[in-house]
């Protein structure tokens, strides 16, 4: 049976010879550690086959699932951020930037683009965690007030998508102005009679849920997404006392008021163009 037993020890083969999966083409399942295609991964909106787990995603992807044939016209693409403060920690914030850029060719944590859903015009802000954390700054704040005023010029309905991890802090006062200039804009949207969409993804925490996150006509979430303010270890130090079990979770949030509905990734598009259909 030398068919399947190797008959000979310390048998090598060289290295020209060897055949390697490229890199990209399989990702591990952060849930349930089982591997996932990449080009599965894409087919189901980047969600885990085996359990269902949402897979981050950042503003590409979810342009792609939510856009009409992935074609829309980015707007404000080539707004960056400053550095008023001179800020620096282990580096300086321009290094940062610079480096958070080449990174992952994003200019900033947020992308806008208009295009259409079901062939329903529609502006999306959607943000990027890769670029430092997802974290809100000016470019932010003026993307998304920016992206409001195109909206009430054009009379387009308008969606954020949320994935940060709160404040910048190397922008300090600065990034903390963003939470009322975005939410004035979004009184302004809301007297223009235009719909706002907010969907809150993996993680959405800090002066983000404070402020524009939770101020939708409609507020969804992503099964499994963290959403709160601050995190559950500053809480439970506060508070003295244990966290009740699932807390701070999408399906927890909603439970307690705070969101409308959850929606699975793979029916996104469908119930937010039904939305704009009822509302239209």
């Amino acid at each position: 049976m030398s068919w399947f037993k190797r008959n000979k020890a310390g048998i090598s083969t060289a290295t020209e010879n060897k055949k390697e999966a490229p890199d990209g083409m399989w990702n591990k399942c952060p849930a349930c550690k089982k591997p996932l295609l990449n080009l599965e991964q894409i087919e189901n909106n980047y969600v885990c086959q085996y359990c269902d787990y949402h897979i981050r995603i950042g503003s590409a992807a979810y342009f792609s699932i939510l856009f009409d044939n992935n074609y829309f016209t980015e707007l404000f693409a080539n707004l960056t951020a400053g550095d008023p403060l001179n800020f620096e920690d282990t580096k300086a914030y321009k290094d940062r930037l610079v480096e958070s850029q080449a990174k992952t060719g994003l200019k900033d944590a947020i992308r806008c683009g208009h295009g259409k859903i079901e062939g329903q015009d529609l502006v999306i802000a959607c943000m990027d965690f890769t670029f430092i954390g997802g974290s809100m700054g000016s470019v932010v704040g003026e993307k998304i007030a920016r992206s409001i005023d195109y909206c009430i010029e054009h009379n387009i309905p308008f969606m954020l998508i949320s994935k940060s991890g709160g404040a910048r802090m190397m922008e300090a006062a600065f990034s903390l102005m963003q939470m009322a200039k975005t939410s004035a804009k979004l009184a302004l949207l809301s007297q223009a009679k235009l719909p706002y969409i907010c969907l809150l993804t993996d993680p959405t925490t800090g002066g983000v849920t404070a402020s524009y996150a939770m101020l939708g006509d409609i507020n969804i979430a992503e099964p499994g997404a963290l959403i709160g303010f601050a995190g559950p270890r500053v809480i439970k130090e506060t508070i003295k006392k244990d966290l009740p079990k699932g807390f701070q979770t999408s399906e927890f949030v909603k439970e307690h008021g705070f969101l409308d509905f959850i929606i699975d990734r793979r029916q996104l598009k469908q119930k937010v163009a039904t939305f704009l259909k009822l509302v239209g």
